[in-house]
């Protein structure tokens, strides 16, 4: 936590990599989706979002694709923390549309074949001007981390994050599975065997506690 609220403090409210931040730590979603969130798959009074596509790099140019296995499209419930973060972003992002009218961006290339099963190219995770935060943008915020902060970092490290804290607080295994979208309960078990690890070692020692409890 405390080197996640250094990276924030490096990036506040009002920069391209602070929503990015706060969904990624929040959610333990992959760069590519939430790159790829829209606001139609947000519901900011149900606080669920639905993860449907991602976005991907093709002929050098931005557009929507599907996430990689069935698995990955999926709902993902979210606390007030970040609905209310989000809740004040939408209102500056509606704020910074006003402010720059025409000039303001209207993000992704359209490729028809891809984007025309989507709704909406209403991107949620945008630069002042309206421009798209790329995956590659996330990486530029990496090198920034690891070499002014001297934090050890990439982007997917939030999502690790996300996962050994609700793994350490006894989340449901299958429920934490369906939340970072992997397919199968072996991905989650060996992805986070440092962990559970370490829950097996939690088990043994509260076991123990019971027996002595009971001898005495």
């Amino acid at each position: 936590m405390d080197e996640f609220n250094k990276i924030v403090d490096r990036f506040p409210f009002g920069s391209s990599f602070y929503i990015p931040l706060q969904i990624a730590f929040n959610t333990g979603m992959r760069d590519s989706e939430v790159c790829g969130l829209t606001w139609d798959c947000i519901d900011l009074e149900e606080g669920k979002i639905k993860v449907e596509k991602i976005i991907l790099k093709k002929a050098m140019q931005w557009c929507f694709g599907t996430p990689k296995t069935t698995s990955s499209q999926r709902e993902i419930l979210i606390g007030k923390t970040l609905i209310d973060i989000l809740k004040k972003h939408k209102k500056y992002q509606l704020e910074n549309r006003l402010k720059y009218g025409e000039f303001y961006s209207n993000n992704l290339y359209k490729f028809e074949e891809i984007n025309k099963k989507y709704n909406s190219t209403d991107l949620v995770c945008t630069k002042e001007n309206g421009e798209l935060v790329s995956t590659d943008s996330l990486k530029y915020l990496s090198r920034v981390v690891n070499y002014e902060l001297g934090i050890n970092f990439n982007f997917h490290s939030l999502r690790h994050t996300h996962a050994t804290i609700l793994l350490e607080a006894d989340a449901n295994i299958k429920d934490f599975q369906k939340r970072l979208g992997h397919s199968k309960l072996a991905t989650t078990m060996d992805t986070y065997s440092h962990v559970t690890d370490k829950m097996n070692q939690d088990s043994v020692n509260i076991f123990e506690g019971v027996l002595n409890s009971k001898i005495k």
